[in-house]
């Protein structure tokens, strides 16, 4: 196992995963989670057993609430987990307590969940992403068990709260998550200063036979092997910038040499300036030479008026439309009604129109729009509703499958639209109070420093790759410019402090998104990686070509080997390191980073990636 910032992860036994990830949240009244401050740290580790302890203090506006951990694990391969706490002030709280995670590959697997007070009942990890509890009807867990291996469990016993659990994958999280606090209970709850809260976790094995000694791990060679299946690569489009800012020419230029295929706008009819919004938009489009993805926002009541206006605006221009995204101001996803009321009036665009939601793909999952009056199903998503750090972003791509097999089934012959994809939450919809405007000096909430960041244009490449595998129709990624863009504006970072960008700068994701271009309306081929949290892989073919972009989701340096191909035509490697000239000169950059390779013998390719780098590889089958 891993212990990193307080958090038991990757809880193994040989190659088995048994548990992802044990740790502890604080979540406030809008379920924001309140970040953690580790202190007093002292670890006693002997050869077969340890001992861990610390404080964790989480405090933001009126909450200040203190804990101490205490972590040991046994020589026969017990681990107990205390969580020990003491509120400091008087705050609303929706949740406080234990999270413990089971890895989505248990999807499918016989678990054993045990109440309270009753007997055990055998259920299954659901195979399609669940909105209700995937262990139904259990408000009150106290252990809960699953099959790791024929006839070895993996056994947690949970005291001190109520437990029961969801299915992260909703939020693209690759996890099932038993937590404290069951949701049928009322929230927000008021806890008072000085309040206590004890829990406990206990996870064992449980085996027919003595369990094998298990040796020091020695990781074996990452292998890339690509497939024959081949599946189109969706259309992929780009938002339109939130701040409002027309495109200049040379933004408008560098963003064109994407090649993208749509520019996503909001049309927010409730609002007084929606017709200004889409005249920019529109501009913006013809600037990029592509058309409009319009999302377009009912007013919580009627709408008819708005909707013969947009379209007799849309028609006077000439405006090129793709595909219209429908929303109504107070429902979760498309009604019937809406649907009726908008679909004859925007008919005379002739344009595919679209039910889904506007947040994540749980809201989808719990009020499944009706999607026979639709033609296609759209949803959003992004990595950040439950953690925030690079290891947990780096398990949401493969969590992606599970999200589009899922909506296959549910909406049976509906192209699959996933739009926008974003790095953070781009509203709440779950909270149960106004949001509070940031601090002066501090960033929005849907803004993350981590736009400018390699470790983005890894992860896009990933996502995409698990999007085009499983189907996706059309895909939109982030905004053209600004600090939740690709680039940044020529009149630079507004809080140059918090998101530290040059002016005009390009940002890696902007290179992640460019690798695909060339091959718009081209195949993608099946690809498989024996470590997908550290080394993905999206092979892409066309008349001319194969290409295979490798991306490391991690810090440190990765070694890969790609199977099956005879010759590499031609490598190049991306070094996003400070100063080079991919922050501001990417057709230059692009020239200069090529190198002709050597045949690998035996049909395999060594590869060396740097720290979130990408390597792309032309390849000879």
């Amino acid at each position: 196992m891993i212990f990193a910032d307080g958090d038991l992860r990757y809880i193994k036994l040989g190659e088995h995963e048994i548990i992802r990830r044990i740790y502890a949240a604080v979540r406030d009244r809008n379920w924001g989670t309140v970040p953690a401050e580790i202190s007093d740290l002292r670890m006693n580790a002997g050869p077969d057993s340890f001992r861990l302890t610390y404080a964790s203090t989480h405090r933001r506006d009126e909450i200040h609430f203190v804990w101490r951990a205490e972590i040991t694990g046994q020589a026969n391969g017990t681990i107990r987990f205390t969580f020990d706490g003491e509120a400091r002030t008087t705050f609303l709280r929706n949740r406080i307590g234990f999270c413990v995670l089971h890895p989505a590959d248990c999807a499918g697997r016989r678990c054993l969940a045990e109440r309270g007070a009753g007997p055990r009942a055998e259920v299954m990890f659901p195979r399609l992403v669940e909105a209700a509890q995937p262990v139904p009807g259990i408000h009150d867990l106290a252990a809960l068990a699953h099959e790791v291996t024929p006839g070895m469990w993996a056994e947690l016993h949970f005291t001190g709260e109520r437990f029961e659990m969801e299915d992260q994958r909703n939020w693209i999280d690759a996890s099932f998550k038993t937590f404290c606090t069951p949701l049928h209970l009322p929230y927000p709850v008021e806890v008072p200063a000085l309040t206590r809260i004890r829990q406990e976790i206990l996870l064992k094995l449980n085996a027919r036979r003595p369990l094998p000694a298990i040796a020091a791990e020695v990781r074996p060679p990452l292998r890339i092997a690509l497939t024959s299946v081949r599946r189109p690569l969706p259309a992929i489009g780009i938002g339109s910038a939130s701040h409002g800012q027309p495109l200049t020419a040379r933004e408008a230029a560098r963003v064109g040499t994407l090649r993208l295929a749509h520019l996503r706008a909001e049309v927010r009819l409730g609002q007084s300036d929606w017709l200004e919004r889409l005249t920019l938009s529109q501009h913006q489009s013809a600037q990029l030479r592509i058309p409009l993805e319009l999302a377009v926002h009912l007013p919580a009541q009627g709408g008819e008026r708005e909707l013969d206006e947009l379209v007799r605006q849309l028609r006077a221009r000439s405006a090129a439309v793709v595909r219209v995204l429908l929303f109504r101001t107070g429902e979760k996803t498309a009604s019937a009604a809406s649907l009726a009321l908008a679909r004859p009036r925007l008919t005379p665009l002739g344009v595919p129109i679209g039910a889904g939601t506007d947040a994540d793909f749980y809201q989808l999952n719990q009020f499944r729009p009706p999607h026979e009056q639709a033609d296609f199903v759209h949803w959003s998503m992004n990595p950040q509703v439950h953690a925030f750090d690079l290891a947990s972003i780096a398990e949401t791509p493969a969590a992606v499958a599970a999200q589009l097999e899922s909506a296959r089934e549910f909406f049976p012959n509906k192209p699959l639209v996933v739009s926008p994809v974003t790095l953070k939450p781009r509203l709440n919809p779950v909270a149960t109070a106004s949001e509070k405007p940031p601090a002066p000096g501090e960033l929005p909430p849907p803004v993350d420093s981590r736009q400018l960041s390699p470790f983005l244009a890894a992860w896009t490449l990933a996502m995409i790759k698990h999007l085009a595998e499983q189907g996706a129709a059309s895909v939109t990624f982030f905004e053209t410019t600004g600090w939740r863009g690709v680039m940044e504006r020529e009149s630079g970072s507004p809080l140059p402090s918090r998101f530290p960008s040059l002016p005009g700068q390009m940002f890696p994701v902007f290179y992640a998104l460019g690798a695909l271009g060339a091959f718009a309306g081209s195949e993608v081929l099946l690809t498989h990686s024996t470590d997908s949290l550290r080394v993905e892989a999206i092979a892409l073919a066309n008349a001319d070509s194969t290409c295979l972009w490798l991306a490391n989701l991690t810090a440190i340096r990765q070694s890969a080997v790609v199977a099956g191909f005879t010759r590499v035509t031609h490598r190049l490697d991306l070094d996003f390191s400070p100063g080079s000239r991919w922050q501001f000169e990417p057709d230059s950059f692009l020239r200069s980073i090529g190198c002709e390779l050597v045949p690998a013998a035996e049909h395999e390719i060594p590869i060396e990636l740097a720290p979130f780098g990408l390597v792309r590889l032309e390849l000879q089958p």
